[in-house]
């Protein structure tokens, strides 16, 4: 069944769960543009629920571009939502129409009820640091990449990290991109530390997820085939595919490394994308990504239903039947 917008289509997601109750937020723009690439210059954050994961009831719209003028006044992108005490938290990513786009900065909103959000009066909070990061002025750079944060608290000091999509300032330039790094006590003052992967594989890892499983940490993250390094092709003779693949490590804090050179869900058109590990109702872990791109080329823009996830005996992740 999944979830499909008539009016919007729908791309990347994230998910905060209440209860029972899997609260899912997700990029959209109005099909009506006719063109999908220029729904990320028209995006918004809309807002679904489900006990399922199949079933949704669409609710109000979470964040919308700010007011002309504002740091966020151009598109709103991905982010992750993170429970702290009686509040939620809500960090995002958003360019302004000043920059036409070209830098990426962290910001955040936050509710009590996962419905009604409201925009910290500090924003942006999170922004990328020169020091270890790719800018503009630096040589060979189109953008100020700085997006997709995902926020976790850390279960043994308690402190909270936010990994980050972005791109070394030094390498390649066609494998520069690493998860940064950021660190707080409080999710409202952050500290931008070094990435916590190498460059070398990708233009950009897109997406970032890190869950837990069996006592390993799996940093999930998003690459279409366009963002193959040459050194990847070469190292791994793969030939590239655009989907959702995965780097582990023994602590949340990396270092992290591959276990396998193959995708989690990859295909040279990119049926799916931006998938995310979910812990189902039952407790058993499962798949949801984007239907990005129909086998004809043409692009879809909704979600699919939950795949099962298995883990072999040497802690690699496959996707069962679907």
């Amino acid at each position: 069944m999944g979830l499909r917008l008539e009016d919007k289509w729908l791309w990347d997601f994230w998910l905060a769960r209440d209860g029972a109750d899997y609260h899912i937020f997700y990029l959209q723009a109005p099909r009506s543009l006719g063109r999908e690439e220029l729904r990320h210059w028209n995006a918004s954050v809309g807002h679904a629920v489900s006990q399922d994961l199949r079933t949704w009831e669409v609710l109000p719209d979470a964040l919308h571009p700010g007011a002309h003028g504002s740091w966020d006044d151009l598109s709103i992108w991905t982010g992750s939502v993170i429970r702290h005490e009686s509040l939620w938290y809500l960090f995002y990513t958003s360019l302004s129409r000043s920059e036409e786009g070209r830098i990426q900065r962290t910001g955040l909103a936050t509710s009590t009820d996962l419905v009604t959000w409201e925009r910290h009066p500090d924003n942006p909070l999170i922004q990328a640091s020169p020091e270890w990061y790719e800018v503009i002025g630096t040589p060979d750079a189109r953008e100020q990449a700085w997006r997709d944060p995902w926020v976790w608290r850390h279960p043994w000091t308690g402190d909270f990290h936010a990994y980050i999509t972005a791109r070394a300032s030094y390498g390649p330039p066609d494998g520069r991109g690493v998860i940064a790094h950021a660190r707080s006590a409080d999710l409202l003052r952050w500290e931008v530390l070094p990435p916590v992967t190498e460059p070398g594989f990708f233009y950009s890892l897109e997406v970032p997820q890190l869950v837990d499983i069996r006592g390993r940490s799996y940093l999930l993250f998003c690459a279409p085939a366009a963002w193959h390094s040459a050194l990847r092709r070469q190292q791994t003779g793969l030939e590239p595919v655009t989907g959702t693949h995965y780097l582990v490590a023994d602590d949340p804090l990396g270092p992290f490394r591959y276990s396998t050179h193959e995708f989690l869900a990859g295909d040279p058109v990119g049926l799916r994308y931006a998938g995310k590990l979910v812990e189902g109702p039952d407790g058993e872990w499962c798949f949801l990504a984007l239907r990005n791109f129909a086998p004809d080329g043409s692009y879809v823009g909704d979600l699919i239903d939950p795949v099962p996830v298995e883990v072999d005996a040497n802690g690699d992740l496959r996707l069962g039947p679907h």
